[in-house]
């Protein structure tokens, strides 16, 4: 991997903001490592990313395009102009904006249903270590890098599908299997080229 794309995306501001954010919520975690139930919260919160990655790409940023001007400028940043430029880097990575006010709700709900602020901290680092990931995945999909892996090839391949081939399918970004849970993966030989994928405000 050449070193430049790494340091372009760890020097990109949302994800060094997102950094900063986890090492010391990762720091406090590995001080109560003895603890399974540390442990426990912290891979549901990356679980819990690892789901919503297909929901809210699927039904929030392919929702139908809104007459509203303000929600028609939040959509278009948020993803619509992604898939008109799927290579500016401005529009690649989610904004700070959106994705820290997500997680604070996630991280909420998690502690009124333990009632514990370790715990919850250790379920926030699981969700901003997966979202790195994500951004990550996402990042190198959109790059001219050839993932190391079969599987990294695959996923690569199918986001490229839903970006140039059909936006209706291959929702994610990191993994197929809620996709393929949905219906959503298909042989992309057997889906129609999608005259929209490009400019998702002009679809029916």
């Amino acid at each position: 991997m050449n070193k430049k794309y790494l340091k372009e995306f760890m020097t990109f501001p949302d994800i060094t903001i997102m950094l900063i954010l986890f090492l010391p919520l990762m720091a406090y975690t590995f001080l109560h490592a003895l603890s399974i139930g540390i442990w426990i919260a912290f891979i549901i919160g990356m679980a819990t990313y690892a789901l919503s990655e297909y929901v809210i790409h699927r039904f929030l940023f392919h929702m139908k395009t809104p007459e509203n001007p303000f929600l028609l400028k939040w959509i278009k940043r948020l993803h619509f102009d992604h898939h008109a430029d799927p290579d500016d880097l401005k529009l690649l990575f989610l904004p700070i904006w959106f994705s820290l006010p997500g997680f604070s709700i996630y991280a909420a709900i998690f502690f009124l249903i333990t009632n514990s602020f370790q715990l919850t901290l250790a379920y926030l680092a699981g969700i901003i270590i997966y979202f790195l990931f994500y951004e990550w995945k996402h990042y190198i999909a959109h790059r001219p890098v050839q993932p190391r892996t079969a599987r990294g090839r695959k996923i690569k391949k199918a986001h490229l599908w839903h970006h140039f081939k059909n936006e209706n399918y291959w929702f994610g970004v990191t993994h197929t299997a809620v996709d393929k849970t949905f219906g959503t993966y298909k042989n992309q030989k057997l889906v129609e080229k999608s005259e929209t994928a490009k400019n998702l405000e002009k679809r029916v």
